[in-house]
């Protein structure tokens, strides 16, 4: 299938696109500000339209006229297309009263319109409050500016509420399922239920823990899995390699890899010859650790649709802890002259049935790497 996909630079957007590449075969078409006003030239071929572009922070005419006008430009470039599915990113908050959700509802009755116009399916898709990897703090989320304070060592003012929350990765599947003929029209996916200090309290543990000596804390559930890559994500990539102590003795050398609060997870340790690389791979939930125990090597690093290469060069003199972030494609390259040994770790124990591993090129002009 493929399928235009607006908002495709922002929050959720991003989120999209990395599981669609992970899960799926279906081909997206990109549309971002720079190229809005081509969307009756995209909007031509394909077989569905995922609409997340909106405007979430503004004063209370813009967020309706915005959201409205993103829509009707929506509508329009559809008007005289073959039928297709049209799926709308909505909010639970439509009904309350709002800017904010006027402007959703409405907007959702403009691309009703249009489907129904064209013969096509509209699905409306009512996400609750949403976080998750690289949201922007003050704008995308509550949880993204906690993040932020968190880091800072700032504590925020805090009013305390129930909330129900939602990883923007399970936001970008229920959008995904919305294309199946057997959607309901109207959707509204479950989420976590939660509250405001729950949501800090447990940040400011996962700092205090995994900061000063990398440690893994202990997390109770997908939703704290998911918080902490959150977290982790936020870190990346000032706060890291993070340093681990060695102790000697006349006897040798001893260094604490992985120290997990909650649970076990699975080891384990690889050679690798010089010149040799692993991994050129990502994951969508899997925490995993790489630490160097002997030799020299560059890890390397890329977020998912950007282009930028980072780089860590690696020793096992100098033993430290890169946790690879989520949606992050990742390797390690023996630079040295003799045998790479390099300890590994994630969270979870591998399932074959559900691998969270996705093949994907670091350095994309590159010739294909041994993985």
């Amino acid at each position: 299938m493929k399928i235009l996909l607006t908002g495709a630079e922002g929050f959720l957007g991003w989120h999209l696109r990395c599981r669609v590449h992970a899960t799926t075969e279906h081909e997206v078409v990109p549309v971002g500000r720079s190229d809005w006003h081509r969307i009756p030239e995209l909007a031509a071929d394909v077989d569905a339209v995922i609409h997340v572009a909106g405007v979430n922070r503004a004063a209370d005419d813009e967020l309706v006229d915005g959201n409205v006008a993103l829509a009707q430009d929506v509508a329009d470039a559809l008007d005289g297309t073959s039928s297709k599915v049209l799926v709308f990113a909505n909010s639970i908050q439509v009904g309350n009263g709002s800017a904010y959700a006027a402007g959703k509802e409405q907007a959702a009755a403009v691309l009703r319109a249009a489907a129904g116009r064209t013969g096509g399916r509209f699905v409306d898709v009512h996400l609750p409050n949403l976080f998750g990897e690289h949201g922007r703090p003050g704008y995308n989320s509550f949880v993204a500016t906690f993040v932020d304070r968190a880091i800072s060592g700032e504590r925020p003012e805090i009013a305390d509420r129930p909330i129900e929350l939602l990883h923007a990765q399970g936001a970008a599947q229920a959008l995904l399922d919305a294309l199946e003929p057997t959607s309901p029209d109207t959707v509204r996916p479950a989420a976590h239920p939660t509250s405001v200090r729950a949501v800090w309290d447990a940040l400011e543990r996962f700092h205090s823990t995994y900061v000063p000596s990398a440690d893994v804390p202990a997390m109770a559930d997908d939703f704290e899995r998911d918080l902490f890559n959150t977290y982790r994500a936020a870190l990346f990539p000032s706060h890291y390699p993070l340093a681990l102590t060695p102790r000697s003795d006349q006897r040798g050398r001893l260094v604490e890899t992985v120290r997990s609060h909650g649970g076990g997870g699975q080891t384990f340790v690889s050679t690798t010859v010089p010149g040799v690389t692993r991994g050129i791979h990502y994951h969508l939930h899997k925490i995993e650790r790489f630490v160097v125990l002997d030799g020299e090597a560059v890890i390397r690093l890329r977020r998912m649709f950007h282009d930028e290469v980072l780089e860590f060069p690696v020793s096992g003199d100098r033993p430290a802890v890169i946790d690879m972030p989520t949606m992050w494609s990742h390797e390690i390259t023996n630079v040295g002259d003799r045998v790479l040994t390099t300890l590994f770790w994630t969270d979870s124990l591998f399932d074959p049935e559900s691998p969270d591993t996705i093949h994907e090129p670091v350095v994309r002009a590159a010739a294909e790497e041994i993985a």
